[in-house]
């Protein structure tokens, strides 16, 4: 029979992920549908503690910061049309208010800082290999909060480049957390602001260093979220209308792949109890007095706790 599309078979990795992991999650706006799945299924999780980031040098800065549990003060801020920002975080964190901006980055580095340190998967999502460098200070920025664009330069990363901002990843995790496994991946939303071409040469720059990086270290492994997406679905019917995102047809396909190499069969097994509490807990009744209600309640009851006997750090 002849076959109509090329398929990534999944294999089972080393060091699985399990309920008594801890994840780490850093980069692109695809680390957010990785870890909503995650989140879910109510694994420890710890997602972007600056934010949506794209390059390696704005990843390679928060997990530095974090690291060294930083102390942001108004001095490593900018006021940009009445709002406080750092150009290290995502615009989530800019405020009109200056101690609230303060309040809400050095707060989220403390938790990031306690949990580097106990995390037992780290997963950094690449999402170009473009960047902007601010003129003034001559450091990559993670985002520009609409400040006018003369003042920074747009460049290239070279491929050795992002592969030192890797490696200086690993180095600095390593340096609090020697037995944590760094999982790779490039994102596949598509970034065309840049260019066609010029979107799929950042790619390259970013694959290209990953696999020069992971080669090189024995606690870094590739996720091919990027490969499937291109050689695997290669269709627009799994994109977004605006044909750059994946859509909730293919985040589910790269989830199950994940889910299949990195998620431990134990786990699984957990997941499939979890999953059935939540679609019970999403059940809204016509009317809560009735008799299969409150059977229907009291069975929601005994699997939450049977859960909780096992797991008591899950709350639902």
């Amino acid at each position: 029979m002849t076959a109509f599309r090329t398929e990534i078979t999944p294999k089972k990795e080393h060091f699985q992920i399990d309920y008594k992991s801890k994840v780490l999650l850093i980069g692109s706006c695809f680390t957010e549908h990785i870890s909503k799945k995650l989140d879910y299924f109510k694994f420890d999780t710890l997602t972007n503690p600056f934010g949506i980031v794209f390059n390696s040098s704005a990843i390679k800065t928060a997990v530095s910061h974090c690291v060294l549990n930083k102390i942001y003060a108004k001095a490593d801020l900018n006021n940009h049309n009445n709002l406080w920002s750092s150009f290290n975080h995502h615009s989530q964190f800019s405020n009109p208010d200056l101690e609230t901006t303060l309040t809400g980055i050095n707060s989220k580095i403390t938790e990031a800082h306690k949990f580097i340190k106990e995390a037992s998967h780290i997963v950094i999502t690449l999402g170009t290999a473009w960047v902007y460098t601010e003129k003034e200070s001559g450091k990559i920025v993670a985002n520009c909060h609409k400040i006018p664009q003369q003042n920074f330069t747009k460049s290239l990363q070279s491929i050795p480049q992002i592969t030192s901002d890797l490696d200086n990843i690993s180095k600095e995790i390593e340096s609090v957390n020697p037995h944590a496994k760094l999982l790779f991946t490039v994102s596949p939303v598509r970034h065309l602001r840049n260019g066609f071409a010029e979107n799929m040469l950042a790619k390259a720059h970013l694959i290209a260093a990953v696999h020069h990086h992971i080669s090189n270290n024995d606690n870094s492994y590739y996720v091919p979220a990027y490969e499937i997406m291109m050689d695997d679905l290669r269709d627009y019917r799994f994109y977004e209308a605006d044909m750059i995102h994946p859509n909730s047809t293919a985040v589910n396909y790269i989830w199950d792949y994940f889910k299949s190499s990195w998620l431990s069969d134990k786990a699984n097994t957990t997941m499939i109890k979890i999953d059935s509490i939540q679609k019970d807990l999403q059940h809204r009744p016509f009317n809560i007095n009735t008799d299969a209600y409150k059977n229907f309640k009291q069975n929601l009851d005994k699997k939450i706790a049977a859960i909780a006997a096992i797991h008591p750090s899950i709350k639902f």
